[in-house]
């Protein structure tokens, strides 16, 4: 069963596109699907992953890590408090053959 959820965060686009640069271009392991929208007040991911597990794992080795080095470089802490996380549940997720191809970068 895969797993998913929707995450707020006070981000903009240049900031995403900054984290998503030094993430590198290489999918994750586990990683079905990965949207970002814009909101008021920051971005909102949509997320499917094969397993909890997988997004456990690329969340405490990639993303933590390369957050907190990005907000030091600009002064701001890393505020948990500031996210909020609601997993969902999946019934499908269809992709169109587009989505194999390079994923199109903001550029702010």
């Amino acid at each position: 069963m895969s797993y998913a959820f929707l995450q707020d965060v006070p981000a903009d686009e240049a900031m995403y596109a900054e984290i998503k640069k030094r993430l590198g271009d290489e999918p994750p392991k586990g990683l079905i699907a990965h949207l970002v929208i814009k909101r008021e007040g920051g971005l909102r991911y949509v997320d499917v992953w094969e397993t909890e597990a997988d997004w456990d794992t690329y969340r405490w080795e990639q993303v933590e890590p390369t957050v907190d080095a990005f907000l030091g470089e600009l002064g701001i802490p890393h505020d948990h408090s500031l996210v909020t996380l609601e997993e969902i549940e999946v019934i499908d997720t269809w992709l169109g053959d587009s989505a194999t191809a390079r994923s199109r970068t903001v550029s702010g």
